[in-house]
């Protein structure tokens, strides 16, 4: 049975690389003019922990790069998970 340390790695691993195909998948339906993937669903992915995913799109695609509410909730979102993760690391 996994530990702690190895169950939130294969979480991050995993909703990291789903963040980042969903954001490939959004890129290419823009390009194709066909149905988005909604914002909230892909901010709901970052908070979930799959930040550094969508970062990784966001310059790997260029996709959302002039979106500036989605790119101010994604700040927010990684500031407070910055957060949390130090407040856990100092306990």
């Amino acid at each position: 049975m996994p530990n702690l340390f190895e169950f939130a790695l294969i979480w991050i691993t995993a909703i990291n690389i789903a963040a980042f195909l969903w954001m490939a998948l959004d890129k290419r339906a823009a390009r194709k003019r066909r149905r988005r993937i909604p914002e909230r669903r892909l901010l709901w992915l970052a908070a979930l922990g799959g930040t550094p995913g969508i970062f990784a799109a966001i310059h790997g695609f260029s996709h959302k790069t002039r979106k500036q509410p989605f790119r101010r909730y994604l700040f927010t979102i990684l500031a407070v998970q910055i957060i949390v993760a130090g407040l856990w690391l100092a306990r």
